[in-house]
């Protein structure tokens, strides 16, 4: 393989494979089905190949995952009714039993209704109402989200999911916009990135839920102004200097300070950057020759240049990445959702 040269049609035909049949490798990421789905599928909508895929039962597929109160009684039980990460027990998709052992999850439903937006599924088809209802009950009184209805932790990952979904649903009753803004400014830290949760050290996947869901609740233009206007929200020039810092002497971006470069970062770190305007102030050559070195040989993306085989999810973050890149023969991206834009538009 050119170490130079996007080999699309090799990664076209690494996730066509993975479509059809996962490595005994992935047998223990039941739990993740969907998120897996989502790679697989945002995969090929990146690399303009949705052709290769049966969408009627793709979707059919993905609402098997959603689970549904058996009365309006229950949405006031504390349960998320979302989508699973696996299907609900005793499921039938395409007349085929399949079991499962899973509650809804604030990322499992994102990575749902994300395939639905990119396959073109209308959600007026779809029982929204429980999800956004339900949802709402997931967050904390400091404005943050939990996952799922009990027992877990709350970080800006399950927020800025929380604002993806009310943003692809069109409808902001599932969280409060107030209290969430709140909660992600107190994130922000001395050095201008953003932690996962307030005090926690800069991380470039915080950074870019953080920004991404303030752009997505409206929010990120009123920083911007009201920063150079006087009144604080977010340090902006100051975030974009960190992110700027992230990108290494390779030529990719680190997550954090004195860590190798990631192919996943040079999106989530990237992404930051083009949502506040200051992509071109990287090293874009430097950039791409670090990206491709990534580039397996069996077609996908490695984390690293010198590990051996890819993964579906830095496979599908390099694509995204060159995406912002942008490569020919790449869809462009809806930054701040994670998936291809005109895929999103319905073109």
């Amino acid at each position: 393989m050119d170490p130079a040269t996007f080999d699309r049609e090799r990664h076209v035909a690494f996730l066509e494979m993975m479509l059809e049949r996962l490595p005994e490798e992935y047998e223990s990421q039941e739990i993740n089905r969907l998120t897996i789905a989502y790679f697989v599928i945002s995969g090929l909508a990146v690399l303009d190949a949705l052709d290769r895929v049966n969408k009627d039962q793709l979707v059919r597929w993905v609402l098997s995952f959603q689970e549904h109160p058996k009365s309006d009684a229950d949405l006031k039980n504390g349960q998320f009714y979302g989508f699973g990460g696996s299907a609900p027990p005793n499921t039938l998709v395409d007349g085929e039993r399949v079991s499962g052992n899973n509650c809804s999850h604030l990322a499992s439903t994102y990575c749902a209704l994300a395939i639905l937006k990119i396959v073109g599924y209308s959600f007026s088809n779809c029982c929204i109402e429980p999800i956004l209802v339900s949802m709402r009950e997931l967050q904390l009184p400091d404005g943050s989200f939990m996952p799922i209805h009990t027992g877990a932790e709350a970080d800006l990952r399950f927020l800025y999911c929380a604002a993806a979904i009310c943003f692809m649903l069109n409808n902001w009753t599932g969280m409060d916009k107030t209290k969430a803004k709140e909660y992600i400014l107190k994130c922000q830290s001395y050095d201008g990135g953003f932690g996962l949760v307030p005090g926690a050290e800069s991380h470039g996947g915080a950074t870019y839920c953080a920004v991404s869901a303030l752009h997505l609740m409206g929010y990120l233009e009123t920083a911007i102004i009201s920063k150079f206007s006087q009144r604080c929200v977010i340090d902006v020039p100051l975030l974009v200097e960190w992110s700027l810092q992230r990108q290494s002497v390779d030529g990719g971006f680190q997550g954090r300070a004195n860590k190798p470069s990631d192919t996943c970062y040079a999106f989530w770190v990237g992404g930051v950057l083009k949502l506040l305007g200051g992509y071109h102030f990287c090293n874009k050559e430097a950039l791409r020759s670090f990206l491709l070195s990534c580039q397996s040989k069996f077609g996908g993306f490695k984390k690293f240049p010198d590990i051996t085989y890819p993964d579906l999810y830095h496979s599908f973050y390099g694509f995204s990445a060159l995406s912002l890149l942008e490569e020919p023969g790449l869809r462009p991206l809806q930054v701040e959702l994670g998936i291809p834009l005109l895929v999103a538009a319905g073109i």
